[in-house]
């Protein structure tokens, strides 16, 4: 029983994948439309879409670590 909510816990937190590709795609997109609106503040909007990708990209990088503790680190202990 344990191990079944342990693989759907897991499953669970790779869903968090699919909104960070969605986020970082919604960043890339305002990047090039503020762009396209205000070429001469192309440099300042650059850094902060750099920053928003990293962001991004750490929330998208903690999903599959929370993945891997659950499915291998939190072990079920077994009564004997």
């Amino acid at each position: 029983m344990l191990e079944g909510a342990k693989s759907i816990g897991a499953g669970a937190a790779t869903i968090a994948l699919a909104g960070a590709a969605v986020s970082i795609g919604n960043v890339l997109s305002s990047l090039i439309h503020s762009m396209a609106r205000n070429p001469s503040l192309a440099k300042q909007s650059f850094g902060y879409a750099i920053l928003g990708f990293a962001l991004t990209e750490a929330i998208a990088l903690f999903a599959p670590m929370m993945a891997f503790l659950i499915s291998f680190v939190f072990r079920s202990h077994k009564k004997s």
